[in-house]
C-alpha cells in the first residue's frame, strides 16, 4: 500500500538519526508533494508512526520525533537512564506482594526464598506503555513493609539503596518472545506481539542477592547493541 512506503522511508530516517528526537516533521502537504501521494495517504503513514511510538502528532502544531537511538545506562534504573536522554516517563505500580520464589533459593547469596515482588509498567508520553517489569527483592529489613507502604514515590533502586542493597555485579540474559494474554493486557498490545525479554540478576559487593528483574521491552523503543574490539594477533 502507498502509505506503507512512506512509513518505511520515514522510519529509516528517524531510526538512522537523520531526523533527530524533538525535530518536527514536514507538514502533510509537503510530505504529500515529496512522495507524490494524497494528504490522506500521508495521514495514514503518520498514524502508523504514532502507533509505533516513533512520533507524536499535536493538533495544530505538527508531528514531532520521539525516538532516540542513543544507548541507555540502566544501572541506576530505567527512570534515570531515560531521564538523562530527556525522555519523560511515568511508572505505574501494579502491585507489591510478599511471596516465595523457590527458584531463587539456589542462587548465590540467597539463603531464603522469601521475596517481595514488585510489578510495574512504564509509560512515555502520549500514554504509551513501553515496558513491563517484575522485580524480586529479598524480604529483609524494611523491604518487608513494602506491600503495605509502597515505594512512596521513590524508584526501586533508591529503596534498595536505603536498605543497604546496591548492585555491584550481575548477569543479564536477553531473548525475544511473544507476549501472552495477561501481558498483552498490561502492555496494551495484542496477544502474540513480539517483545524483548530480559532477565537481570544482581548481587552486592559482598555477594548478597539484590534483585532479579524480568522485563518485557517494546522493541520499537528499546534495542540491543553489543560493542566489541578485535585483539591484535
Amino acid at each position: 500500500m502507498k502509505h506503507q512506503r512512506i512509513t518505511v522511508a520515514l522510519e529509516k530516517e528517524i531510526r538512522s538519526g537523520r531526523v533527530p528526537r524533538g525535530a518536527r516533521l514536514p507538514g502533510e502537504l509537503a510530505l504529500a508533494r515529496r512522495f507524490g501521494v494524497s494528504r490522506n495517504t500521508v495521514r495514514s503513514a503518520l498514524a502508523e508512526l504514532c502507533e509505533a511510538g516513533l512520533i507524536a502528532t499535536r493538533t495544530g502544531k505538527g508531528s514531532f520525533v520521539l525516538f532516540d537511538g542513543r544507548p541507555l545506562d540502566d544501572r541506576l534504573g530505567w527512570a534515570h537512564a531515560l531521564a538523562s536522554h530527556g525522555v519523560e516517563t511515568r511508572v505505574r505500580v501494579l502491585g507489591i506482594t510478599a511471596t516465595r520464589e523457590e527458584e531463587l533459593s539456589g542462587l548465590p547469596g540467597m539463603d531464603c526464598p522469601d521475596v517481595i515482588v514488585i510489578e510495574r509498567v512504564r509509560e512515555i508520553e502520549p500514554a504509551t506503555v513501553v515496558s513491563y517489569e517484575r522485580s524480586c527483592v529479598p524480604a529483609i529489613g524494611g523491604l518487608r513493609e513494602l506491600p503495605a507502604s509502597g515505594l512512596g514515590g521513590d524508584s526501586l533502586t533508591e529503596v534498595l539503596t536505603r536498605a543497604g542493597l546496591y548492585a555491584d555485579h550481575g548477569e543479564q540474559h536477553l531473548r525475544g518472545r511473544r507476549i501472552d494474554a495477561r501481558e498483552a493486557g498490561l502492555l496494551q498490545r495484542e496477544p502474540g506481539a513480539w517483545f524483548l525479554n530480559t532477565r537481570r540478576t544482581s548481587w552486592a559487593a559482598d555477594g548478597a542477592f539484590v534483585e532479579r528483574v524480568d522485563s518485557l521491552l517494546d522493541p520499537e523503543h528499546f534495542q540491543l547493541r553489543l560493542d566489541f574490539r578485535e585483539s591484535a594477533p
